[in-house]
Order: C-alpha cells, then structure tokens, then sequence
C-alpha cells in the first residue's frame, strides 16, 4: 500500500516532525522510527498465537460462555508500562499525551457477554451517549446475564435508549451465549484474526465491535480500529492539523505505534473525551 509522496510530507509537516527518522521509509514515504526488538520479544512472550492457516474456510462461531452475575473483577493490561514507554520514545504526540493520564488504562472487566453488549451499545455514537444508554439499560436488568437479556422484550430495550436493530443484536447475542459453552481458554489461543472472523459470524458482530472484544476482553496489545471514528479524528487533530486524513496516513501513523497499537488507540480516544472508554 503506497500513496503519494505528499501524503508522507503532510504528516511530517502537520505533526511538526513528531515521528524519528529510520533509514527504510513507511507507508507513504514517511519517517518512522524502528520497534525496538525487546517490544516485540515482549508481546509475542504475553500473547500466545496459533498460526494463521490454523483458521478453517469453514469455521463456526466461537462457542460463547456466560459470565456468572457475581461482581467482576477489573483487569489491567501486563503489558501497559512498557507499551507507555516504548510509545514515548518512538512518538512526540504520545510523548506529550501519556504524561497527562497517570494512573489510568485500559480496563477489563473479564465479563465476554458484557464487552460485546457494550460494544453494540456503542455502535456508531459518541462515548458519552453509549454511557447513558448503557446505564439505562443495566438499570433496566441489574441480573445482566444472556439467561436474563434472552427473556427481555425488544421494546423495554428500546425503552432504555437502543434501536430496533441494537436490541434485536443484544437478543441474539445472549441466545448465542446461553447454547454455548465456556471457550475462554481457546480463545485465548487464537490469533487475532481468527477471533474476528468467528465473532463477526454473529448477528451484529462486525470487524469494529470485534476488535473491542479484542482490546477490552482479551486484551490485545497490537489492535488498530481503523473504521473507529474517534480514533480517526483524535489522528486529524494531533497529526494532520485537523485535516482530513486518508486510510493510508492513518495506518501510516498506526505502523509507527506497532506491536502496541491498542495502547496507541485508548491514548488517542482519552485525549479527546472526559470519559474512559470501556467496553
């Protein structure tokens, strides 16, 4: 993937020369500085991967387990300081931004049903209106379990704030994880790309709402949601001015941020909103 050389002078320009040079250009002709080996020694020690041909033409979605309704306990990434660290030194923007969020990360809450229901909550709308409605809609079911939501009735979902189709997507998440059984350790496994297309083969599971299972449930360090609005325009206003920026110089940033993309990307949403991003 290339694009003109232009493109690689926006960034620098926008950006004020916020990325190192290396001797090998990046994606659009622009600088980037090289991963340190220790970074990527790093993540492949903390994440277990299967080979990419292990992914069946034919495979099923994966079967999907039911948190108990016990309060969950909240997780933080193994991986957050270094990721912090190594970002700071490759990258002027996240060097300026990391500083200024001490003592918060991104956060799990180890609960599957929840993540993916959260993040069909927050299809396509702002962080602080998939809050209010994500309140509303706990408030309505304090038991949030699929034995539970599979019961609701679509229209008392829509009571609390979501769509048809978002409520018809909840319902059929929850039957999806009432028949299946607890996969937690195979998923654990698997690549990231196999994780999306298993996922994605639900109803009302697409690529972007699988990548926040990715980041918010198991935790992923190298996640990039390019169709992310929030990330593209925190990308706009740090790197490129607020212009309007292409999907070559968004990756072209993301490559730079690489094997800790997902730490990149939570850096990116804080930076413009009041409220962490959880799902």
């Amino acid at each position: 993937m290339t694009t003109s050389a232009g493109a690689g002078k926006r960034l620098a320009a926008a950006a004020g020369g916020l990325v190192k040079p290396r001797a090998k250009r990046g994606v659009a002709g622009a600088a980037v500085a090289p991963k340190p080996a220790r970074a990527l020694e790093s993540k492949a020690a903390k994440t277990k991967l299967v080979p990419a041909h292990s992914a069946s033409a034919n495979l099923k979605p994966l079967h999907l387990a039911a948190a108990k309704p016990a309060a969950q306990r909240i997780a933080f990434p193994a991986y957050w300081d270094e990721a912090k660290r190594e970002l700071m030194k490759c990258d002027r923007v996240l060097r300026r931004l990391i500083p200024q969020y001490e003592g918060v990360s991104l956060t799990s809450r180890g609960d599957p049903f929840a993540t993916l229901a959260r993040s069909i909550v927050g299809q396509q709308i702002s962080v602080a209106a998939a809050q209010a409605v994500w309140n509303r809609l706990v408030e309505a079911h304090p038991e949030f379990t699929p034995a539970k939501l599979a019961r609701a009735k679509v229209e008392r979902l829509r009571g609390c704030g979501l769509s048809q189709r978002k409520a018809e997507y909840i319902l059929d998440l929850a039957g999806h994880f009432k028949q299946g059984g607890d996969r937690t350790a195979d998923w654990l496994k698997l690549d990231d790309e196999t994780v999306i297309t298993a996922l994605t083969r639900i109803r009302g599971i697409g690529r972007w709402t699988a990548e926040m299972f990715l980041m918010f449930n198991l935790m992923r360090p190298d996640i990039f949601p390019v169709d992310d609005i929030g990330l593209r325009n925190a990308v706009s206003q740090h790197y490129f001015s607020g212009d309007k920026l292409t999907l070559s110089e968004l990756r072209e940033v993301g490559d730079n941020w690489a094997p800790w993309r997902s730490v990149g990307t939570w850096y990116m949403w804080r930076s413009l909103d009041p409220l962490p991003v959880e799902y």
